[in-house]
């Protein structure tokens, strides 16, 4: 989220990766460049940091420039169920070394979202069945960028034992329900923000206060500045079946410091 969620990535990543001995890393980047999407420069920083993926969201194409970057750069997902005209592609199968594979798809929820995007079930359902979990991709992540907290359970649920790791993304606040579904699938609600807490949703608290107080609007919103919690969530999954055998909150550094690992 803005600056300071990029410089918590920045700042954190290369060690999380050599400290823990990541073999993949997916940053959601949706929010990076002001508050609002991401540009090409941006997303390089990202990647240069560690991340392996970057996804995207509702304001994957709010910076313009993306329209044209995402063809460029195979790293780079936007959400599965945009418009069939939208450039980039939402799921790509990633190399990631050792001769492993892993899927990384994201879709766009419907509930409670400014857009009616297109039915994310069966374009997610779509991907799982033309890459079955422990053959040809050996981990899969869901990235769920939606707005309820049941749309986000209805898709961990529809996903379990087909995926790794289904993890909810877009309300910026990290959930404390992370888990192992029956059939094996990793979850959490939200994975959270990288960016300042102290703040409304990682903007800048003045004018989010003013408008829901006063109902007007003064300013534009601008993204917090201040430290900035790095959040996340970490699975550990069996190499013969792709399933978690591990998963658990990450929170770094800022006011949620200490309250994931």
């Amino acid at each position: 989220m803005g600056r300071a969620g990029r410089g918590a990535i920045a700042d954190n990543l290369p060690k999380l990766r050599q400290d823990w001995a990541l073999d993949f890393v997916v940053v959601n980047g949706e929010n990076a460049t002001a508050g609002m999407g991401l540009n090409s420069g941006h997303a390089q920083g990202l990647l240069a940091a560690g991340a392996d993926c970057v996804t995207l969201g509702d304001h994957a194409f709010d910076q313009k420039e993306m329209l044209r970057a995402i063809d460029s750069e195979p790293r780079i997902l936007r959400p599965l169920n945009l418009a069939k005209a939208a450039p980039g592609v939402g799921a790509r199968l990633f190399d990631a070394g050792k001769g492993r594979r892993v899927l990384v798809v994201q879709a766009l929820g419907q509930v409670f979202m400014k857009k009616p995007f297109a039915d994310p079930y069966s374009a997610v359902d779509q991907v799982l069945k033309a890459h079955p979990l422990g053959k040809r991709a050996h981990a899969i992540v869901v990235d769920f960028h939606a707005e309820a907290t049941s749309e986000k359970m209805a898709m961990g649920h529809w996903c379990d034992g087909r995926a790794s790791l289904v993890v909810g993304t877009h309300t910026h606040v990290p959930t404390a329900d992370a888990q192992i579904l029956s059939r094996g699938t990793a979850y959490q609600t939200d994975a959270g923000m990288c960016g300042d807490y102290n703040s409304v949703i990682g903007m800048d608290k003045a004018e989010p206060m003013r408008r829901f107080v006063t109902g007007m609007v003064k300013e534009r919103f601008t993204p917090a500045s201040g430290e900035a919690t790095l959040c996340g969530t970490f699975v550990e999954t069996d190499d013969a079946t792709g399933l978690a055998i591990r998963v658990v909150p990450v929170r770094q550094n800022g006011v949620l410091q200490g309250q994931g690992v």
